[in-house]
């Protein structure tokens, strides 16, 4: 049986694998405020990242390759901003609200299908992540597809699903690559099953109380930056009840600091709605895109923030990672995919 959610893709044209996806980011990030170009190192996570989705260095070591691969790629060959990351006003935080209201109200209009603890979440995203040398400016590279199978087992386990990375500049091309912990790991934030999603509360102030609760903050990143994150990674790797969904998005609208972009562009070069936020206490920012016309989220972008926040200057902000997500559905097995089955 296959279930496929098109609600990611415009008509006109997620993942425990995602939980441990950050690492990536983790594993090379350190800031520096005295480069005049961000560096490979600055530390950053998905939104974002996305977005859940990351950096990755050119030459590292076995063990650090098998860490590297199971981080969440955000997908220029340049340091340069791209289209949607127009300078943006205090005063947008408003419009930023009411936009996630009109989102998280559109979310409970979908179907979702429910997934058996012996099925997968399979996702599959467009990706562009840096390949700038360690220590040096950002790099973006080529555009390259990632599949992710995200596990449903509800016990402690050890393997929490499978990734494969496809395409130049891609990861271990071709290879299906298992994602595994060194210690069990129930479902959670970093394990986010389907059953365990639909556990969490639908109330906006016990998601959020939730969120802040079990979020980390890494270096780097404020806690309300670190949770905007966590909800960019959510919504980028996983299945869940539509409820759940709502919830995440009335979540969101009350992190402090959110902004609305009014035309932001995915991997895939979609044209869509953005929402970001930015702050002092934050080395890096996320952005979240929606379809404009569906309320659907398509992907993230990821920054390096430049300026300080208080200069509300995004232009100056660096893109280190950008994504699409292109298909979301449910598999039986790893390697099979929504349109035939593979290996």
């Amino acid at each position: 049986m296959r279930w496929r959610d098109r609600s990611a893709a415009p008509a006109h044209r997620d993942h425990s694998p995602s939980r441990h996806i950050h690492h990536k980011d983790t594993l090379m990030q350190h800031f520096d405020h005295d480069h005049h170009y961000p560096s490979a190192s600055t530390p950053a996570r998905s939104p974002f990242r996305l977005p859940g989705l990351a950096l990755a260095l050119p030459a590292v070591s076995a063990a650090l390759v098998g860490a590297l691969t199971l981080a969440f790629s955000l997908g220029d060959h340049s340091s340069a901003p791209v289209a949607g990351s127009a300078a943006f006003a205090p005063a947008q935080v408003n419009s930023a609200t009411i936009a996630l209201g009109r989102i998280a109200t559109a979310a409970t209009e979908r179907d979702a299908a429910p997934v058996k603890k012996d099925q997968f979440v399979y996702v599959q995203r467009l990706a562009r992540e840096n390949k700038g040398t360690y220590g040096d400016r950002v790099m973006l590279g080529a555009l390259h597809k990632e599949e992710i199978w995200t596990a449903q087992k509800p016990g402690p386990t050890t393997l929490t699903g499978w990734i494969r990375s496809s395409g130049k500049d891609a990861i271990m091309p071709g290879q299906l690559v298992p994602c595994t912990s060194s210690n069990p790991v129930r479902p959670g934030l970093w394990y986010a099953t389907y059953a365990w999603m639909a556990s969490l509360p639908t109330d906006r102030a016990a998601m959020r109380e939730l969120l802040y609760d079990q979020t980390e903050v890494e270096e780097g990143e404020s806690k309300d930056e670190a949770v905007f994150r966590t909800i960019g990674d959510l919504l980028s790797s996983v299945t869940m009840p539509t409820a759940t969904t709502s919830a995440l998005y009335e979540a969101a609208a009350v992190i402090p600091g959110i902004t609305r972009i009014p035309d932001v562009v995915d991997a895939a070069g979609r044209h869509g709605m953005g929402i970001t936020r930015r702050d002092d206490d934050s080395a890096t920012r996320s952005v979240l895109i929606f379809d404009k016309h569906t309320l659907a989220y398509i992907g993230s972008q990821a920054y390096f923030v430049r300026g300080g926040a208080a200069s509300r200057d995004a232009e100056n902000d660096v893109l280190f990672g950008i994504d699409a997500v292109m298909e979301r559905g449910i598999v039986e097995q790893p390697g099979e995919t929504l349109a035939h089955t593979a290996g």
